[in-house]
Parts: C-alpha cells; sequence; structure tokens
C-alpha cells in the first residue's frame, strides 16, 4: 500500500492506494499516529485502494474516535467494492462518507 500525505494547515489529506489488509495496516496506523496535534480535518482518499479487511476497517473506526474528540474524518472517492464492504459491515452509519 502506497499513503500519499498532503497537510495544509489544519486539515490533512491521505490518499490511499493498494490494499488495506492485516499486513499493511500498520503503515496507516502510523501515518496516523504520526500526524501533527493542531490537525482537526482528516480526509481519507481511497480513489485507488482496491481492497480492505477487517484489519483496516479497524483502522478506519480508530481514526474515526480520535478525531471526533478534535473534530471530523470523512472517506471520500470509495469506489463500489469498498462501499460494499462498508455497507455490509455498517460502517455508513459510523463513517462520514463523501
Amino acid at each position: 500500500m502506497e499513503i500519499n500525505k498532503v497537510i495544509k494547515d489544519d486539515s490533512c489529506r491521505l490518499e490511499l492506494s493498494g490494499r488495506l489488509d492485516t499486513i499493511t495496516s500498520p503503515q496507516l496506523e502510523e501515518e496516523l499516529k504520526e500526524l501533527p496535534e493542531n490537525i482537526s480535518e482528516l480526509t481519507l482518499d481511497l480513489k485507488d485502494l482496491e481492497y480492505v479487511s477487517s484489519a483496516g476497517l479497524r483502522v478506519f473506526l480508530n481514526a474515526q474516535k480520535t478525531m471526533s474528540a478534535k473534530g471530523q474524518m470523512a472517506l471520500c472517492n470509495v469506489n463500489e467494492e469498498i462501499m460494499e464492504v462498508l455497507e455490509m459491515t455498517g460502517f455508513t452509519e459510523i463513517l462520514t462518507i463523501e
């Protein structure tokens, strides 16, 4: 998985590509831990994400919990396959999807 990080003022956009699974989810967790404290708006761009496993969903959930305390988080450019996983797991009720 590749992560492209764009930070502007108090917002951050992480563009994910490849597969978010048990092997790659620690990489995303580390990126999220290293975000500056002043970030109050986080966007995860999933345009080039091909697959997400339960480990990846857990990272999304933890990021949502963290960001809800200091701002907001949204997923954008979610493809049909990933959206289906989010819907089946009920994550569409928990996460903001643009």
